[in-house]
């Protein structure tokens, strides 16, 4: 079997998983080679890519965590920000960012939460329906920005500018030019606001990498301000993906949203389904540090290792009737938020943003209904959406 999967137009135009499932069953370590006469390895299975998360010794983040990353860009953040950083140095980035996620920060961010959620569904229901992915977005944002500590005048410059630069795969040097100036403008925004926080630190995670030290140490301006990029866009277009994904999956299967709607104690496993079942974060690439043999292929010291999350997601050997979803899926060892030292710093918020978004959905809307074309996005990094139109039945009963 011969396919590239880097190739954006995969996940746009066609349906990926019989590819996954065949490079499973027959090429779980699978050497991709590129259109560009580049290669990687793509590791397929559940077990095998969590050997190689779990492995931050002989499979490094430092020479970055995504296909097609700019070498100049990774030579100026390796070791500064959180996800291109390995241990030690890692655990102690990690480490100032995690003390930000106090209880009065967290209970600040549920309301937010719930008021946005309540305000973006309600406006939906009273018009009947509306292009999802707008809904979705809203949501994210807030919390992220929020914790961080950008004022809500500018939350959809934020909106705006991550998309842009995070969403879709680009076609040629202009398109390319674009995401990296959309890049520059976030890193730029948070240069003025963080010397607002040195002035006056506040209870947001922005003052806390202004104010964060390690060993003693100040982090640097570099260290900020990528951090900053990444926490923002992660936060962002992650959540929404699996907030649009999620829904998606509920309007094909009727059956699984009366269920949630009766039963609001399955909130919990059908969260942990949305995340399992969109995979939104496609793939995590590592680096060999040395020469290893990984399902039985001959790894060398240099070569790209790339874990393919969904793939891994949908492991025959790991989840029952995996193409299904299933609310009520128990156990669910998913890799949706990645495994080992990179685990995602922001799972928690994630699954609480997913459960007040769907709580409010089951509250207010009877029934969902795809009313249009679902496009995906043109994407090797997340596998998402650009429009899911829908119409929604609001529940009579306010539920």
């Amino acid at each position: 079997m011969t396919i590239d999967l880097s190739d954006p137009l995969l996940y746009q135009t066609s349906d990926p998983e019989p590819v996954w499932a065949r490079l499973r069953a027959e090429q779980p370590v699978y050497r991709n080679e590129r259109a560009n006469g580049e290669f990687f390895w793509a590791v397929m299975t559940h077990r095998l890519c969590t050997d190689v998360l779990t492995d931050p010794r002989v499979f490094s983040s430092e020479n970055g965590m995504r296909l097609g990353s700019d070498p100049r860009v990774l030579a100026a953040a390796a070791g500064r920000m959180l996800n291109v950083t390995d241990p030690p140095r890692h655990d102690r980035i990690r480490k100032v960012v995690s003390s930000a996620f106090t209880p009065r920060t967290v209970d600040r961010l549920e309301a937010t939460m719930r008021r946005t959620a309540a305000r973006a569904i309600e406006e939906a229901v009273a018009e009947g329906g509306c292009e999802f992915t707008r809904v979705a977005q809203t949501l994210p944002v807030s919390v992220i920005c929020d914790l961080m500590g950008v004022p809500e005048a500018d939350w959809e410059f934020m909106v705006d500018r991550t998309r842009f630069a995070w969403s879709s795969t680009a076609l040629d040097a202009a398109e390319e030019a674009r995401k990296v100036q959309a890049h520059t403008e976030i890193l730029c925004y948070f240069q003025e606001l963080a010397e607002e926080r040195r002035k006056q630190p506040r209870d947001d995670l922005l003052s806390a990498l202004v104010c964060g030290e390690i060993d003693g140490v100040p982090l640097t301006e570099q260290e900020v301000f990528y951090n900053c990029d990444a926490l923002i866009s992660g936060g962002n277009e992650t959540t929404r993906h699996a907030t649009v994904g999620g829904l998606l999956a509920l309007a094909r299967d009727p059956e699984q949203w009366r269920m949630l709607r009766a039963d609001p104690g399955l909130m919990p496993s059908a969260i942990q389904e949305i995340i399992r079942y969109t995979s939104p974060v496609m793939h995590s690439l590592r680096t060999a540090r040395e020469d290893v043999e990984l399902g039985g292929r001959p790894v060398r010291a240099g070569d790209h290792v790339v874990a393919w999350l969904p793939s891994a997601n949908r492991d025959e050997e790991v989840f029952a009737d995996p193409e299904r979803f299933d609310i009520e899926r128990s156990p669910n060892r998913h890799l949706g938020f990645i495994v080992g030292n990179h685990y995602c710093i922001g799972a928690a918020l994630a699954r609480l943003e997913l459960t007040v978004l769907f709580q409010e959905l089951t509250r207010r809307v009877r029934t969902v209904e795809v009313t249009g074309p679902v496009r995906r996005l043109r994407s090797n990094l997340l596998w998402g959406f650009d429009s899911l139109p829908v119409a929604f039945v609001p529940s009579l009963d306010n539920h």
